[in-house]
């Protein structure tokens, strides 16, 4: 599998675990507020790190990590995607999955195989605004909604997570999203924040802690765990 970027530690990304993040590239939505451009748009241009050389850097923290987070762009585009992770479990580390959800039967596959302890996935909006939020017009949510089924009816730990756009998400919306993924495990909340690694810099404004405050009271009576996420 094609590894374009590693953050050799991280204590946030993996929940409850001394981990690691693996970045792929390229991706099949066009996310105006995507942080990772260059790994979506031009994946071709970013340093690679062979699987040799990842393995060996793993062989090297056996004993100190004990996960690897793997993100994007969208992981689940890659077709060998499955074996890199068997791998990644054959040196005894725990796997956790950052997607999209358009990949469905990739990510019922990794379940099925009992390949992922921990899924994270995004909840761009609310249906109704999903191809605009995601930069594709038209765009059908089906796919999206299995992988909703899949992780709610999978037993293993998942988060839903959507960030928050001032131009995107309003009180209606999150009402919506509230009611599609009612009785979900964990959903996080976290604000849109301002780079020049956005795929359209300057473009959207974090909501204000009010409105983030607002929009959770209109998610609890769906959903009893919802947790603002890295705003001040």
């Amino acid at each position: 599998m094609q590894i374009h970027g590693l953050q050799k530690l991280t204590l946030l990304d993996f929940p409850k675990h001394i981990a690691c993040t693996v970045f792929t590239g390229g991706c099949n939505f066009r996310c105006p507020f995507c942080h990772n451009s260059g790994l979506v748009l031009h994946p071709e241009q970013a340093p690679m790190i062979s699987e040799d050389e990842f393995f060996a850097f793993l062989d090297n923290r056996k004993g100190r990590l004990e996960g690897v987070a793997i993100t994007g762009g969208e992981p689940t585009i890659n077709k060998d995607l499955p074996e890199f992770i068997r791998k990644v479990r054959d040196k005894g580390f725990a796997v956790k999955l950052d997607t999209n959800g358009q990949n469905p039967d990739m990510l019922e596959a990794l379940l099925s195989e009992g390949l992922l302890k921990y899924v994270a996935m995004d909840i761009k909006n609310c249906k109704e605004r999903y191809g605009e939020t995601i930069g594709i017009p038209d765009f059908q949510t089906d796919r999206v909604e299995q992988s909703v089924k899949l992780l709610m009816e999978s037993g293993i730990h998942y988060e839903f997570r959507t960030t928050l756009m001032a131009e995107l998400h309003d009180e209606t919306s999150m009402a919506a999203i509230g009611r599609w993924i009612k009785g979900c495990r964990a959903y996080y909340l976290q604000s849109y924040r301002d780079s020049d690694q956005i795929l359209c810099p300057g473009r959207f404004h974090a909501p204000g802690k009010e409105k983030v405050e607002r929009f959770r009271e209109i998610l609890l009576p769906y959903v009893p765990s919802v947790t603002i996420r890295g705003i001040d």
